[in-house]
Parts: structure tokens; sequence; C-alpha cells
């Protein structure tokens, strides 16, 4: 495990087609296998107009006026890139991660720079179920806000933001991993 780093990251979209809408927010925060912190970024992404929906702007609190002067996609990609630890398997971690990698994948893509990302994913949704089946809880969501809440991490809405959303995501993560202890089976269990 030492050879894996962990990028939690929470990206904010202009919508949820990664063919139609642009990212417009990241936040990141690295952390090596033992989940010690490394490094945080964050970035207001230029995006254009059209490829934003009034809905999305609403969630993420996207104002044209405050990113105005945002760098394009390109130079954030490149930045994030250049704040990983060379040598290192940098695994992706967030909620609903799946999502956020779909649209770094394409705009890596796009932008003809290498993906910097290893193939696997590490979700909170699917650790925070895993911990409702081992505590015997019911879950009523998967959303951070849900996860966050069962832990007592907050109380009420949580801003829709990348980088708060990547600190509420690792806060969680670490939450639940250490309340994941190893349980003698129950009876009749093969």
């Amino acid at each position: 495990m030492a050879d894996f780093a962990f990028l939690f990251l929470d990206c904010e979209f202009g919508g949820l087609d990664v063919e139609r809408h642009d990212i417009t927010e990241i936040g990141v925060i690295l952390t090596d296998y033992r989940l010690a912190e490394l490094g945080t970024a964050e970035w207001k992404v230029r995006a254009r107009a059209d490829r934003i929906s009034p809905e999305a702007a609403k969630i993420s609190g996207y104002d044209a006026k405050e990113w105005e002067g945002a760098p394009p996609i390109r130079q954030v990609l490149t930045e994030l890139k250049d704040m990983l630890p060379p040598g290192k398997k940098i695994v992706p971690a967030g909620q609903n991660v799946r999502m956020d990698v779909l649209f770094l994948e394409r705009a890596y893509r796009q932008c003809e720079i290498p993906y910097p990302f290893d193939y696997h994913v590490i979700d909170l949704a699917t650790l925070f179920y895993a911990w409702s089946l081992v505590a015997g809880e019911q879950v009523t969501a998967l959303s951070l806000r849900q996860a966050a809440t069962t832990a007592g991490l907050v109380d009420g809405a949580v801003p829709h933001r990348a980088a708060a959303d990547a600190r509420l995501t690792l806060e969680a993560f670490r939450h639940y991993i250490g309340r994941l202890a190893p349980r003698e089976p129950t009876e009749g269990a093969s």
C-alpha cells in the first residue's frame, strides 16, 4: 500500500452530462496511503456559459462574475498533475467519485494531457453502505450529506462547493474507516 496515494476530490459541473457540460470547480486533498495529508488545492475553472445549466449554477454557487479570472481547464489539469508525487499510484477518492472521474478523463483527453490517475477508485458511498451493514444501521440515502450527518460531522444543509465537499468526504471517510472493526460471524452465517 505504500506505493499508493489517494486524491480526495470533488468537482462541480455545469450539469451532469459529460458531453454537454463543463467542469466549473475542482477541490482536492492529496493523502498518503495512511490518509495523512500531503497537500490541498482548489480551482475555479473557466467554463463556457452555454455549457452551464441554471440548475447546476444554483446548486454549485457558480457565478459568471466570480469566475471571470478563472484559469482554463488545461492550466488547472496541468497544475493538478504537477502536485502529484512521482512514482505513486494516485487513486481518486470521493463521494460518487466515478462522476468526477468521467469529467476529468474527458478533460484530460480533450487537452491531450496523459491521465495521471490509477484506474481504481475509492468511493465514500460504498464505504458508508458497508458501514451501515456492519453497524446494522438503516441507510436512507447514499449522499455526502447523509453520510456526514450520520457521522455527526454536520447538522443541516451542506454547501455544494468543491473544496468543502472534498474535505467533508475525507473526514467522513476517516470516520467510517475507524468504525469498521472486525466482528465475530453471526450464527448461521457461512
